[in-house]
């Protein structure tokens, strides 16, 4: 991997942390703030670069199986 995907010297990492820090506060200020997980998530898709669509298919996917966990209990 380039050194500019873990450098926050580079802008475009800088806005992604920056991003990220705003999501993690509006999710606090409503009530329901990031796990430590889900910013590892989060920090996962930027490390590894993936694209809009692939990080939503992940999240749904994540929701879905948490769905199925808990009406099979």
């Amino acid at each position: 991997m380039s050194r500019m995907q873990h450098d926050p010297a580079f802008p475009s990492v800088a806005a992604a942390n920056s991003r990220l820090a705003e999501a993690a506060h509006l999710q606090a200020i409503e009530g329901n703030p990031l796990t430590a997980k889900e910013i590892a998530m989060f920090e996962m898709f930027e490390r590894e670069g993936w694209s809009p669509e692939r990080r939503r298919a992940h999240i749904v996917r994540r929701i879905r199986d948490r769905g199925r966990v808990a009406a099979a209990k």
